[in-house]
């Protein structure tokens, strides 16, 4: 396992950022530290500025996922559910969740304050890029 993410980050240095976490244009702030979004998804951290911040996660066993988990939130799954069963007995429950990319995006899109994030390839002028792993 620590193999697969040895190549996958091997692979953001020499290829650039894979993927992208990204707002609605409209959002008032253009760049995160990887600290901030680990924050944000992790609900330790709920506002940016004024604006209420959102976190949606692509749903289940996705690859992506993974490498999120891994790279952003420096944690693999196992580490992540023992995390959110310690959240749940304060009340907190984990981030929303999607079931594609597309739905992702749609949903950053539309509701103010949401964050999510898509295979770089897909980040066109309709949302804006905060930070890129």
């Amino acid at each position: 396992m620590k193999a697969i993410f040895f190549l996958m980050g091997l692979s953001i240095v020499l290829f650039g950022s894979q993927f992208s976490v990204i707002v609605s244009k409209k959002a008032p702030f253009s760049t995160l530290s990887t600290q901030q979004v680990r924050d944000i998804y992790l609900l330790k951290r709920h506002f940016v500025g004024d604006i209420k911040i959102i976190p949606i996660n692509l749903v289940g066993q996705d690859v992506s996922r993974s490498e999120f988990e891994s790279v952003v939130l420096g944690m693999d799954r196992n580490r992540l559910n023992d995390y959110w069963v310690k959240q749940h007995f304060q009340g907190v429950t984990p981030p929303l969740t999607q079931a594609s990319f597309e739905s992702i995006k749609a949903f950053v899109q539309n509701v103010e304050g949401a964050m999510g994030y898509l295979p770089s390839s897909m980040v066109d002028a309709n949302v804006k890029v905060i930070y890129e792993f």
